[in-house]
């Protein structure tokens, strides 16, 4: 007897084109394994065979293949329509058994991996009889009533691990394998397979010139459903500079390009016309695809991307990290891999193109070259001008007129007030020292000549209200637009980490005297200085779990700057990850942003799900990227606009806001404070804070 194999089904419907995809799928496993296949249609009793053949499958194949045994088992004579021959099946490494029913649920017990493979009803129906001809035709309906029936009870797809749209063009057996790559189950028996998706090379051009970013980022990716652009839009001098010197501009295409989706404990990545789900902490698997430096800078390379997963961490992944389990009805992570990307170094006035070696590799750079050429030729447009020079703060929103969007106030004033005192009450019980509540405005645009152009909003903001950590973040029907300062954590290849908490905000004024003033007093205001201070000792806590000892430093504390629409008070907290320790986790150890909860951390956000009774989203939690170099760095997402398609043709809108309440918060300066927050984004859009 051998050791049990592994054994992966590939199920679906007549005509899917599973034969295909097994036999291809396993020439790609003999490449490093030991490989046997089987075929369900040599079973099953004639065309009203399928349950008898699901049977004589598990109990004379499946189940002596699982115990490393040989299966023998009698064929079906198809021109007879008697059994026939008896036949063997040995064990093997790798077992790809696969035919309808293959993952039948008295079968999935005995199985490792399940893959479905879909695709349309006309082109399954043409196949099959492309495949069996006239043989076939008589019985094609009684066939599909049988699997209908089967189905109705057994419904094997939402119990697949991976789903393929097998289009018969050749993409889904490569794109099946690597999606099994993320199987945990199967991790052990494709090391090798693994092995070599981490043996990556990278091709890194430099150009000089300076290319208008958002023209270069509609030229190459305007017409990618999954696209990400870490926008640093300030232009700046000093400490804040450094924040602002590089923009990342990619999407999911090529060869390796992956988007991934998270929610409640289900990660669904999607690899070309595959989709892998595995059940588990989010972070976990980060760090599988993360943790580990699979590439180095290249030699005058100074940004820490080199390639790797770009997009933004929910709020609610803090059940992860001690918060309790409130489910969004919007992703808790989404992000891209992007196996190619332009790097703008506004410092340096050069862009660099990285791209992973593959076969479409060369024709991208071209394209690249070729783009970033046309957008240096480009007049210099102001940041949000974009492609399309007319736009205008207030008027770039809606499509066909300058109407505004409405928006509506989850809290009225006076519930808001009423949260602000029920904070104050926990302080006073002593459960808490601070608490950043939070609330959310939105809006409903329905379809029509005043709908929202999400990609003509973002311009808009980030005209408006240019940051360093700005991003427009594209997810098929679901845009996060973004125009944070606040950087929430960094670490650097060599483990170097950094947090900027900002706690303290004062609006800005037109008159110059007016505006040092409000700079003064957020300067000089004793309670804006506790609320940073809190927050600086939580972070320091925070960092400490995963920093060497002694190397946890303030090296600003309470510092003033200012954006184009506030003042805000900023501290940085930098330590040394300990070397050896899983880089994910020392994110989710620092997860959500202690600037965004109040202290202590754990009991705090428990205090906020009662008192904000409802998910934040992608508010208050984190966007930017995680490099194959092992580096990451995101900002906090405030100052964040979440725009979603309503199925309907409309769009929805929404827009966190929050401030730290303590012990001497006056209820009216909190809810002046968030309008102030909110002005920045709401008058990009031209609208205004709802009146309570």
């Amino acid at each position: 007897m051998t050791p049990a194999p592994v054994i992966i089904a590939i199920d679906g419907r007549s005509g899917a084109g599973k034969t295909t995809l097994a036999i291809e799928l396993a020439a790609r496993l003999r490449e490093h394994h030991k490989v046997s296949l089987f075929h369900l249609e040599d079973v099953y009793p004639g065309w009203n065979g399928l349950a008898a053949g699901i049977e004589r499958y598990v109990t004379t194949v499946l189940a002596p293949l699982g115990r490393g045994e040989a299966a023998e088992w009698i064929s079906w004579d198809w021109e007879k329509h008697y059994d026939g021959q008896a036949r063997t099946t040995l064990p093997a490494e790798i077992v790809i058994v696969e035919g309808v029913g293959a993952a039948a649920a008295s079968a999935r017990p005995l199985l490792d991996a399940v893959i479905w493979a879909e695709s349309s009803d006309d082109d399954r129906r043409t196949r099959a009889l492309a495949r069996d001809g006239s043989t076939y035709e008589p019985f094609w309906d009684q066939w599909a009533a049988q699997e209908d029936e089967w189905l109705a009870t057994d419904p094997v797809q939402d119990h697949a691990d991976i789903r393929v749209l097998n289009r018969a063009d050749g993409t889904a057996p490569d794109d099946v394998l690597r999606a099994l790559q993320y199987l945990p189950a199967l991790a052990a028996v494709l090391l090798p397979e693994l092995s070599a998706r981490r043996g990556l090379q990278l091709h890194a051009e430099r150009l000089d010139g300076v290319p208008d970013a958002a023209r270069l980022f509609d030229a190459l990716y305007g017409g990618s459903p999954n696209a990400v652009w870490l926008d640093s839009s300030l232009r700046t001098e000093g400490t804040a500079a450094e924040r602002s010197r590089f923009s990342i501009l990619a999407d999911d295409g090529g060869s390796f390009g992956q988007d991934v989706r998270h929610r409640s404990g289900l990660t669904r990545l999607t690899t070309g016309t595959a989709t892998v789900a595995t059940a588990g902490p989010f972070f976990r698997w980060l760090d599988g695809v993360w943790g580990r430096r699979a590439l180095r800078a290249p030699e005058g390379y100074t940004c820490e991307f080199t390639l790797g997963w770009l997009g933004y961490l929910g709020y609610e992944l803090k059940r992860e990290t001690g918060g309790s389990d409130v489910p969004s009805d919007i992703p808790d992570a989404a992000m891209i891999f992007a196996g190619r990307a332009v790097v703008l170094d506004h410092r340096e006035a050069s862009v660099w193109l990285l791209a992973l070696e593959a076969p479409d590799a060369a024709e991208w750079l071209e394209l690249a070259r070729s783009a970033v050429a046309a957008a240096a030729e480009a007049p210099t447009a102001r940041p949000g001008d974009g492609a399309n020079p007319a736009v205008v703060a207030g008027t770039a929103v809606v499509a066909g007129t300058t109407a505004a969007p409405v928006f509506t106030g989850r809290d009225t004033e006076r519930a808001y007030k009423l949260k602000i005192a029920e904070a104050q009450h926990e302080i006073a019980e002593g459960n808490t020292y601070e608490v950043c509540l939070t609330t959310a405005v939105s809006a409903a645009v329905p379809a029509g000549p005043d709908g929202v152009d999400p990609w003509r909003t973002y311009l808009a903001l980030r005209r408006k209200n240019p940051a360093p950590f700005a991003s427009y973040l594209r997810f098929g029907g679901l845009t996060v637009a973004s125009t944070s300062p606040e950087r929430f954590l960094r670490i650097a290849a060599d483990g170097a980490m950094r947090a900027e908490p900002i706690k303290g905000t004062r609006p800005r004024a037109e008159e110059p005297v007016r505006d040092q003033e409000l700079r003064e007093d957020l300067e000089s205001s004793p309670k804006d200085r506790a609320e940073n201070i809190m927050i600086v000792d939580l972070l320091r806590n925070d960092l400490s779990h995963f920093a060497a000892a002694g190397s946890v430093t303030v090296s600003r504390l309470c510092a003033i700057e200012s954006y184009a629409t506030v003042h805000q008070m900023v501290s940085t907290i930098d330590a040394r990850l300990k070397p050896g320790l899983p880089r994910a986790e020392a994110v989710a150890a620092c997860f959500p942003a202690g600037s965004m909860t109040g202290a202590p951390k754990i009991s705090t956000m428990a205090i906020l799900d009662r008192l904000e009774g409802a998910p934040r989203g992608v508010y208050s939690g984190a966007i930017g990227y995680f490099s194959l170099s092992g580096a990451m760095d995101t900002a906090v997402a405030i100052r964040t606009l979440v725009i979603r398609a309503d199925g309907a043709g409309g769009t929805e809108l929404s827009l966190g806001v929050g401030g730290a309440i303590t012990a001497d918060s006056s209820p009216q300066e909190e809810y002046d404070e968030i309008r102030t927050k909110a002005y920045g984004v709401l008058s990009a859009l031209g609208a205004a804070f709802p009146e309570s």
